[in-house]
C-alpha cells in the first residue's frame, strides 16, 4: 500500500524518529521495508525489534516473514542460555519482548545491533523505570532507533518526555520536573491538570514523526460502541454496598489519596465482575446470573466470532468455567499463558471453527495481535487505561476485518458507568481517580 510505502521511506531517511500511526494501520511492513532497504545499502547489519511478549511471533515473526523472507529472523525467547544463543548468532533480525532486554543487557550490548525499533513505546514513558533505564544504556550515539506507538500520550503530556528520553534525549530538558511544569498546571496536591499548549508542546517534543490513521489508508468496516446496563444480583448489590460502608468508617477523617482511591475503586470493580481476590489470596465468587445471561445471549447473537475482554484473574477463570460447561468453545489469554500456547491460539481462533470465544486479560494482548475473525468485543468490566482500551478495540477492528465491528461495554455498577465514560471520551482514569472515589463515596 502507497502509505506503507511512505511510512519506509519516512524511517529509511530518519536516524532516530517516530511512527505514530494508528494500530492495524501496517507499521510491521513499513518497518520492513525500512529494515531491508538500510540493510541492501550497507547501513544497517542488524536489527533489534522490541515488542510486547504477546505478538513476537504471531505478528512480528509472521508479517517479517511475509514480507522480508530473505532476512533471517530469531526470537529470543525462554531460558536466558536460549536468548543467548540468538542474540549471538548470525541472525540478521531480532525479536526479543520489552522485558527482555534487562535480562539480556550484556549480551545484546556486546551484539552492537545498529538499528533498535521499539513498538509499543509506551513501554518506555516512565524514565525512571528500570526497564527504561536499561534501553538507554542499549543505545549508542550512532544507533539507528524507531520508537512506534499509536498512542504516545494517552494517559498524560508527561507521557512524551519518557518516549522521548529513549529515542531523541536531545529534544527534552534534562529533568523531569522542567518538562512537567511546559505541560501541566498543579491545581491541587495531588492533581495536575494539561496546560492550554500541552498538545503542541508534545508534538514538538515527538519529532521527527510520521503518522496514519485508519481514515487515511484503510477501507474498514464501521465500528460500533454500545453499552448494555446490567444490574447487579441482589448478592452483588449486598456486598457493592457493603464494601463502601467499611472503606467509608475506615476513610473517615482521612486525606484521599489517589492510592487507597484506586484500593476501593478496584474491589468495587471486582465486585461487578463477578470474583473478588481474598486476603489469603483465594477467590470468593458472587452471582453474576445476570451479566453472564447477558454475555450468553451476545454470543448467540453473534454470527463470527466473539472477544470478551476481563481484566481480573479470577473473573476469568470464573468466566471460563460457566462458557465451558454450557457448551461454548473458549480459549483463554492472560499473563500465565506462555508465548507458545498464545501463538498457537491466536492462529486457531483467526484460521479455525473454535474456539469461537477468546477471553483476554487485557493488558496481555492489547497491542499488535490480529482477531480480526471476531466481529464483537465485549468488555466485561472496564479497565484503568485509556492507551490499554484503544489497542483492545483495535485487535478487532484492523486491517484485514471484512465485518461490521461491534464493542459492548457490560455494566451494572456506578463505577463502571464513570469509567466507561472516561475511556470513551479518551480521558485519563488515573487522574480522575481520586474524584471517582469522593463520587462514589458521597464526598462531593
Amino acid at each position: 500500500m502507497e502509505h506503507q510505502r511512505v511510512m519506509a521511506d519516512f524511517m529509511a531517511s530518519n536516524h532516530r524518529c517516530y511512527n505514530l500511526s494508528i494500530m492495524g494501520t501496517g507499521k510491521s511492513a513499513a518497518v520492513a521495508w525500512a529494515m531491508d532497504y538500510l540493510m541492501n545499502k550497507g547501513i544497517v547489519k542488524r536489527a533489534l525489534i522490541l515488542c510486547p511478549l504477546s505478538i513476537m511471533e504471531s505478528a512480528w515473526q509472521s508479517d517479517l516473514f511475509k514480507t522480508v523472507m530473505h532476512r533471517t529472523v530469531g526470537v529470543a525467547y525462554g531460558s536466558k542460555e536460549k536468548r543467548a544463543k540468538v542474540i549471538q548468532g548470525d541472525y540478521e533480525i531480532v525479536i526479543i519482548n520489552h522485558d527482555g532486554i534487562k535480562v539480556m543487557q550484556k549480551e545484546i550490548k556486546a551484539a552492537n545491533f545498529d538499528l533498535i525499533v521499539i513498538d509499543e513505546l509506551t513501554a518506555f514513558k516512565t524514565a525512571t523505570s528500570d526497564r527504561s533505564k536499561c534501553m538507554a544504556s542499549l543505545i549508542k550515539p550512532d544507533t539507528w532507533v524507531w520508537g512506534m506507538t499509536g498512542t504516545p500520550a494517552a494517559q498524560c503530556p508527561t507521557d512524551a518526555y519518557g518516549l522521548a528520553k529513549i529515542v531523541r534525549p536531545d529534544s527534552v530538558p534534562q529533568y523531569f520536573k522542567r518538562y512537567r511544569d511546559q505541560v501541566l498546571t498543579q491545581v491541587t496536591t495531588y492533581k495536575w491538570v494539561p496546560k492550554h499548549n500541552a498538545k503542541d508542546v508534545v508534538f514538538a517534543t515527538l519529532q521527527p514523526a510520521i503518522r496514519y490513521t485508519k481514515e487515511q489508508c484503510l477501507d474498514l468496516p464501521s465500528i460500533t460502541y454500545t453499552t448494555h446496563d446490567v444490574p447487579l444480583t441482589s448478592m452483588q448489590e449486598k456486598f457493592y454496598n457493603k464494601l463502601k460502608s467499611q472503606m467509608r468508617a475506615e476513610a473517615a477523617g482521612l486525606p484521599v489519596t489517589a492510592a487507597n482511591a484506586a484500593v476501593l475503586i478496584n474491589k468495587l470493580l471486582q465486585i461487578a465482575s463477578g470474583a473478588v481476590r481474598g486476603e489469603e489470596g483465594e477467590a470468593i465468587e458472587f452471582d453474576v446470573s445476570n451479566r453472564y445471561n447477558e454475555l450468553k445471549d451476545l454470543i448467540n447473537q453473534t454470527e463470527h466470532k466473539v472477544i470478551v475482554f476481563v481484566p481480573f484473574t479470577h473473573a476469568i477463570n470464573m468466566l471460563e468455567e460457566k462458557l465451558t460447561a454450557d457448551g461454548f468453545k473458549a480459549g483463554v489469554i492472560n499473563g500465565a499463558v506462555p508465548l507458545a500456547k498464545r501463538t498457537a491460539l491466536f492462529k486457531a481462533f483467526q484460521t479455525e471453527d473454535d474456539p469461537k470465544v477468546l477471553i483476554i486479560q487485557p493488558s496481555s494482548a492489547a497491542h499488535g495481535v490480529t482477531l480480526t475473525a471476531a466481529d464483537m468485543v465485549v468488555w466485561w468490566g472496564p479497565v484503568s487505561s485509556t492507551e490499554v482500551y484503544l489497542q483492545a478495540n483495535a485487535r478487532a477492528h484492523r486491517n484485514g476485518q471484512k465485518n461490521k465491528v461491534t464493542v459492548v461495554h457490560l455494566q451494572g455498577s456506578a463505577a463502571e458507568r464513570r469509567i466507561f465514560k472516561l475511556l470513551q471520551g479518551n480521558i485519563d482514569v488515573h487522574n480522575s481517580i481520586v474524584d471517582l472515589y469522593k463520587e462514589e463515596m458521597g464526598l462531593t
